[in-house]
């Protein structure tokens, strides 16, 4: 038994649905740890791990940063390969997929949360408290200075939800009529897409990306559907959970 060590769970959307973490890199690893079926611990008392970074985790007293890190450790470690059957071509494709969906559509995803809608409708899908609408408001102004470093904040907003258009555009038409992003079976990438996905089904309501999901992409959000039910058969039961607990 070991420790995944995340912020805190919750968040509700305008729908009344439910999105267990608002931050898709925490959602992309335990969906993995469900996928790969390995029992773990989830600790939210200590959420920023060595890297300053979260998720993070905690086996045999060595602390491991890093989603993507963890995962292509733990893989080889529990004799897990969900991507063994696929040919290097279709590797690549799923790295270029994930990479697309993480490290520019983040930054489309950042623009739009933190700064087209200043925050409002992240605090509503998390029911924050006013102490912690003004962390957030605090934790925004970063996102947004961080968002100008990297580049793409420096771009207008219309620039930017066209870059993130394109970005859902090109991984619906890579989808298809599939069940998952690669095939038949679910695969590593799937997680990622589904910690991204996620945060634009559930967690951003009247964002253009969630317009996009509902007419021209409704492949994405049937996709998205799919691997919740899969894998968070108790995705409701993990809004407020005990600070410690345990999934087998």
């Amino acid at each position: 038994m070991w420790s995944a060590h995340v912020p805190t769970r919750g968040g509700i959307d305008f729908s009344f649905l439910q999105v267990e973490h608002t931050t898709p890199f925490v959602l992309k690893l335990e969906t993995y740890l469900r996928m790969a079926e390995v029992p773990y611990q989830v600790d939210f008392e200590e959420p920023l791990g060595p890297k300053g970074k979260s998720p993070w985790i905690s086996l045999n007293g060595e602390e491991i940063g890093d989603s993507q890190l963890i995962m292509e450790m733990l893989g080889p470690k529990y004799g897990k390969d969900f991507s063994s059957h696929l040919s290097t071509e279709q590797l690549a494709i799923a790295r270029a997929m994930r990479i697309m969906i993480e490290d520019h559509f983040l930054w489309c995803l950042a623009v739009w949360r933190f700064d087209v809608d200043a925050g409002k409708a992240f605090l509503n899908s998390i029911e924050a408290p006013y102490i912690l609408r003004f962390v957030i408001a605090l934790f925004r102004r970063r996102i947004v200075g961080a968002s100008r470093v990297q580049g793409l904040g420096r771009h207008s907003h219309e620039e930017v939800m066209e870059m993130g258009r394109k970005d859902l555009k090109a991984l619906s038409l890579c989808l298809g009529e599939k069940p998952f992003l690669m095939g038949d079976k679910p695969t590593e990438v799937d997680c990622a897409l589904f910690g991204f996905l996620a945060q634009v089904v559930w967690n951003s309501a009247g964002s253009p990306y969630l317009q996009m999901l509902e007419t021209e992409c409704i492949n994405l959000q049937a996709y998205c559907h799919r691997i919740k039910e899969r894998f968070w058969p108790d995705w409701g039961q993990c809004l407020n959970p005990p600070q410690s607990q345990i999934i087998q």
